[in-house]
């Protein structure tokens, strides 16, 4: 789900995550496989729309806390012998910093995965994609940077959508969405985090602590607040949902989005990402049945929209946060 866009998330992971080190703008030639990654990158933001229907059936038999907790502790399990295997270590500061991250990243997916038992998949993933509009905003607070007027435009406009998207009729906000919005907010200082401190460590690494610690804080919350609450029912349909999201939407997404921006512009990156809650309204129409009204496909719209002004127009997206910068169903 995802969290992330562009070189920060890409190389330093959301989510399950993803490493960063990636290259950026101004690499000279075209790699020939520019295309295919291209391709790939598509296919990634689709399994991130997937796993929002999925995730909300999921979280319906079992609690949310436990069902990113194991999710996170198996792909961090699985980075993590990877980054073994390849004797990736990390210093002092680089535990310090993935720490950090990795509790952005449980704020994002556990504001998320609760927001998710209170809307629909579709309008989760059009609120999450708001960390686009949220990013350069962040960027200008935290690192003093002059916030360009399209960015601005990108919050009007997302503000204006999400309105549509999600105020009832007494213009009182959905539970769900609200929490939505927090979610997007945190990825965004994920991705902010990421451009920070990933250029200075190991990427796998980096995404090992960042994962784990997402992990550790899930099941923690999860057993102050839902042991003992209703009974779960971790039947082969949740096992399989946290095997798709662990392994597919975490682990194996980052890894090709990480490649994928060794050799794709971080702004066109972006752009791609925002194919994300797209796939999640579709998806949430074809496995929940869910239907937008024109009201609210218009909010889509604009939130839409709001991420390409911010995407497209030079100086705006995440891909401009200072260098070194580098930020998942």
């Amino acid at each position: 789900m995802a969290r992330a866009t562009d070189n920060d998330i890409a190389t330093a992971t959301r989510g399950a995550t993803g490493g960063k080190p990636a290259r950026r703008d101004g690499r000279g030639a075209t790699p020939p496989n520019t295309l295919l990654l291209g391709a790939a990158l598509v296919a990634v933001t689709a399994v991130w729309g997937a796993t929002f229907p999925l995730v909300k059936a999921a979280v319906d038999r079992v609690g949310p806390y436990a069902f990113n907790g194991v999710r996170f502790m198996l792909a961090g399990a699985v980075v993590a012998a990877v980054a073994l295997a390849a004797g990736r270590t990390l210093t002092r500061d680089g535990v310090r910093h993935g720490v950090l991250l990795g509790v952005a990243l449980f704020a994002g997916y556990a504001f998320q995965t609760v927001g998710l038992q209170y809307t629909t998949a579709s309008n989760t993933g059009f609120v999450t994609g708001m960390f686009v509009v949220f990013t350069p905003l962040l960027t200008g607070v935290v690192l003093r940077r002059r916030v360009a007027a399209a960015a601005w435009t990108g919050v009007v406009l997302a503000t204006a959508g999400l309105a549509l998207l999600s105020l009832t009729a007494s213009f009182v906000p959905r539970y769900g969405d609200a929490l939505v919005v927090v979610c997007a907010f945190a990825f965004a200082l994920h991705i902010v985090g990421l451009g920070l401190w990933s250029p200075r460590h190991d990427p796998i690494a980096l995404t090992t602590v960042q994962l784990l610690t997402a992990g550790v804080a899930h099941s923690g919350v999860a057993v102050v607040a839902e042991l003992g609450g209703a009974p779960a029912r971790w039947d082969g349909g949740v096992v399989a949902v946290v095997l798709l999201t662990a392994l597919v939407a975490s682990a194996a997404a980052f890894w090709v989005q990480t490649a994928a921006q060794r050799v794709i512009a971080p702004t066109r990156t972006a752009v791609i990402l925002t194919m994300e809650p797209v796939f999640a309204g579709l998806f949430g129409f074809v496995l929940l049945g869910e239907r937008l009204t024109a009201r609210g496909w218009l909010g889509c719209a604009l939130i839409l929209a709001a991420m390409l002004v911010v995407e497209l127009r030079p100086g705006t997206g995440p891909g401009t946060t200072p260098k070194p910068r580098d930020a998942g169903g």
